[in-house]
């Protein structure tokens, strides 16, 4: 997961509706590991460098590593001792779309950003977490970049 402080106002940044680029073009700006994440529907070992970032970060917003689309908030995020960030819901919902998942023999659902088409992780309903929506969006942290608020650090 990267930090941008360079990004002043991330929601005046224009994002088309739609990121399609070749792979070679993907290749060219993500790194291997986001690369193998986003482009080829891979995960992350859990409990990594990511993920210790991610317990550390303050308040602020995660955008897609691949296309820079709003995809959670800081206020949504939650400790689900997994070893990947979770969120309990999205920052914009129309920037995150679902699908069914069995590619490990049983039914899942894959959690994609909707502008880039990049997998992002799972989302689990019904864990019993004590959160508004009874959902633990996981997400691989390699996937996202990370924006303090004004104010917030990192």
């Amino acid at each position: 997961m990267s930090t941008d402080k360079s990004v002043r106002d991330p929601a005046a940044a224009a994002i088309p509706a739609t990121v399609t680029k070749t792979d070679a073009e993907w290749r060219e700006v993500l790194t291997p590991e986001q690369h193998h994440i986003l482009r080829q529907a891979g995960t992350e070992r859990p409990f990594g460098r990511a993920y210790e970032e991610f317990k550390r970060q303050g308040g602020g917003t995660y955008f897609c590593a691949g296309c820079g689309a709003e995809l959670f908030s800081s206020a949504h995020k939650f400790d689900s001792h997994c070893g990947w960030p979770a969120f309990y819901d999205p920052a914009n919902a129309k920037n995150v779309r679902m699908l069914e998942d069995h590619s490990l023999g049983r039914a899942r659902t894959e959690v994609r950003c909707a502008v880039c088409d990049g997998h992002l992780g799972h989302v689990f309903k019904g864990e019993g977490f004590e959160t508004p929506t009874d959902q633990r969006y996981c997400i691989n942290g390699v996937a996202l970049k990370f924006v303090p608020q004004a104010g917030a650090g990192s």
